[in-house]
């Protein structure tokens, strides 16, 4: 038997050399087909993000339009009026709610002999809180200053000062005094009443 190769070109299995290219070739195809629509994809994201924000804008420029008509619509002495009539509204409330009868009380235990109220004005400070305005009529600067002592011991009124003084015709001491304002939570409150002084005449209340 002869055993020797005859053949002048060696025999290679050409079948598995096929199949390797082949699923090379798919896997090119495949990886090609997913590159495609990737692209295909985030070029649609781009278009309708750009279509969105151009949406946007032109939705931003319709309100700042309209911003810019309603201000020149605006009359600002309505805006004014309507803050004094609110503002004006809110110390009606504040009164209202205000005891006349407990500060009158304070004042009558307090008051020095030789002192006499003329006239008292409340009023509300959005940021302190009630502020008191007394106007007294007293023989000495000592008097006047005894009734800063005993109301600031009261608890009811801080930082009591004088802010103004000055001398009458009949030698006596005018003076203005201010305070702070805040009586006993438990104390009721009452309507508001027509305003008086202490050992003095009547005022109505402003």
């Amino acid at each position: 038997m002869i055993r020797t190769n005859l053949s002048t070109r060696p025999f290679y299995n050409e079948r598995v050399v096929h199949l390797w290219l082949l699923a090379i070739a798919v896997i090119v195809l495949g990886a090609t087909a997913f590159n495609i629509s990737r692209i295909i994809k985030y070029s649609r994201s781009d278009t309708e993000l750009v279509t969105e924000a151009s949406r946007d804008e032109a939705r931003a420029a319709d309100l700042r339009a309209q911003a810019v008509r309603l201000r020149a619509t605006v009359d600002p002495k309505e805006i004014e009026s309507a803050s004094l009539a609110a503002r004006q509204a809110n110390d009606l409330i504040d009164r209202r709610t205000f005891s006349w009868t407990q500060l009158l009380n304070t004042f009558e235990t307090t008051l020095p002999d030789e002192v006499r109220i003329t006239a008292v004005t409340p009023r509300v400070d959005r940021n302190v809180g009630t502020i008191i305005q007394i106007n007294v009529i007293a023989r000495t600067t000592d008097d006047v200053n005894q009734f800063i002592e005993n109301l600031n011991a009261t608890g009811a009124f801080t930082k009591v000062r004088p802010i103004e003084e000055r001398t009458n015709e009949a030698g006596q001491l005018e003076a203005s005094l201010e305070a702070g304002y805040a009586p006993p939570a438990s104390a009721p409150a009452e309507p508001s009443a027509p305003r008086k002084t202490a050992r003095g005449g009547a005022h109505p209340p402003r």
